[in-house]
């Protein structure tokens, strides 16, 4: 059975994957409106990503048998800059993300909620990949620099995400 300060917590973490997916599909939009298809596709897959890690946590609730308590997604902003800001601010968020699955952890550990600690082991990986990924793609746009041509071949290589 999960606690119900797990239970909490991990309803809450619900809710921030949830904005992921809402954020990274606001940033897709943005990419459509800017004629950078390959850099939408690539916002649509993470978005439908942090949707499937919302529900990782939605059906881990229930197998434990605990609630899950939807609480209203925060909307997220739609004017944004160039893709470099874009992707910067995707880092910071993914960040921030790594932070809270860090606190889960901590807090199973202090919980002695040891499928819980298994569980989020799969989060902390792929917190890793998330910011490893997100740090090529900066880097990348900042090699590219203002160069259009530069940035529509980012863009077709953006496309390739499946």
């Amino acid at each position: 059975m999960l606690s119900k300060i797990m239970q909490d917590a991990i309803n809450e973490q619900i809710n921030q994957e949830m904005y992921s997916s809402y954020l990274y599909l606001a940033m897709a939009t943005h990419f459509i409106n800017q004629n950078l298809p390959g850099f939408a596709n690539w916002m649509n897959v993470q978005s439908r990503e942090e949707w499937s890690h919302a529900m990782k946590f939605y059906s881990y609730i229930f197998d434990r048998g605990g609630n899950v308590a939807l609480k209203a997604i925060a909307q997220p902003p739609t004017k944004f800059k160039s893709p470099l800001d874009v992707f910067k601010q995707v880092l910071e968020h993914e960040q921030k993300i790594t932070k809270l699955i860090n606190k889960l952890y901590d807090l199973s550990i202090k919980e002695k909620d040891y499928p819980s600690q298994v569980m989020l082991q799969w989060f902390i990986n792929e917190q890793v990949e998330e910011e490893k990924n997100d740090t090529e793609i900066i880097n990348q746009l900042e090699m590219v620099g203002d160069s259009p041509a530069m940035l529509m071949m980012m863009d077709r290589r953006l496309a390739e995400r499946k």
